[in-house]
């Protein structure tokens, strides 16, 4: 599939994770509509149209996830559609439905219909291992991965609501590309770190900065595995791009537990104050390195922990969040 005056669309395409979906994309000839939530809020707006390439191949488009209208007018012109807009927030819910579940569903049900009724080619919805784990009936001698769902009905016992809405999306995901025979395709990405473009901080990236603060936090229902952020951009564009390309798509460096992570920053930072974890941070979990062979098969060849700690790191500190 060449990239050469394709045109698509990046819901999300100022977020962590989009910014450099649309700065991979720019660099690889496609022209992108990239959405926002505020095109009047330069944190969202100006390190976009600073990439190169933004002048001549970059479109704003601004959406709410729940206006339809708003979507479509992203959609129209693309052949191809990265679905990433979905509220992120894990601490300090105040209204799970309206905040978290509500937009995701929705948004996702609203997305896909947009790219069906324009004839998109293919839609590469980002997912989460939060749709993933948590998973507690899951066989303990078993790696968790595309084949394992994260319990529903245990996020809810829990309170785990963006877990709950990650998976409800996905679902909701899967059964509209059935129910209307659209080709849909998924990256489910662990913990995200590495260089951050946006100004502010995202929630995978604070989780370090609390770790570098000395939290002991362990995330037992979240955790499953990093990733570098350039390699879930580059996973969107490989299963994209690769027709061969089908189903979900675990995108960790690793399934390991929060300990692991945290034990290398401990090694490669002694300077911080990062605090000693069991071993078994995430009870149940298989570790297993190279669990994400669905997208190693498509060339992927993801960055070692050590590189993403240090990258994320350096980032921390040209932003100013540590010293």
């Amino acid at each position: 599939m060449s990239s050469k005056g394709k045109v698509v669309c990046v819901t999300g395409g100022s977020g962590y994770i989009g910014s450099w979906l649309v700065h991979l994309l720019l660099d690889r000839g496609y022209t992108v509509h990239a959405t926002v939530k505020d095109l009047q809020d330069e944190r969202e707006t100006k390190h976009l149209l600073a990439l190169e390439a933004a002048d001549s191949s970059l479109r704003l488009f601004q959406i709410d996830l729940l206006d339809y209208d708003s979507i479509a007018a992203a959609i129209t012109g693309t052949v191809g559609v990265f679905h990433l807009a979905s509220p992120n927030i894990i601490d300090r819910v105040q209204d799970p439905e309206r905040e978290l579940v509500e937009p995701a569903v929705m948004g996702t049900k609203n997305v896909l219909a947009a790219a069906k009724q324009f004839g998109i080619q293919r839609v590469v919805v980002t997912s989460s291992t939060s749709s993933i784990t948590p998973s507690p009936s899951w066989p303990a001698d078993v790696v968790k991965g595309e084949d394992c769902w994260a319990d529903v009905e245990y996020c809810k016992q829990k309170g785990l609501w963006y877990s709950l809405s990650k998976t409800l999306a996905e679902k909701a995901a899967w059964e509209f590309a059935k129910d209307r025979d659209l080709d849909v395709v998924v990256v489910n990405p662990g913990f995200v770190f590495g260089p951050i473009l946006p100004p502010t901080l995202n929630a995978s990236m604070s989780v370090l900065f609390r770790l570098l603060q000395g939290s002991t936090e362990t995330y037992p229902d979240f955790y499953m595995g990093c990733v570098h952020v350039k390699d879930v951009a580059l996973a969107h564009i490989l299963v994209y791009e690769n027709t061969c390309a089908v189903g979900r798509h675990l995108c960790v460096e690793a399934v390991s537990h929060y300990g692991d992570f945290a034990a290398i920053v401990a090694e490669l930072h002694p300077e911080y104050n990062v605090p000693r974890f069991p071993k078994e941070t995430q009870p149940g979990l298989l570790r297993a390195k190279n669990a994400a062979k669905k997208l190693m098969d498509l060339g992927l060849e993801f960055i070692p922990i050590e590189q993403i700690i240090e990258d994320s790191i350096e980032s921390l500190k040209r932003h100013g969040f540590v010293s």
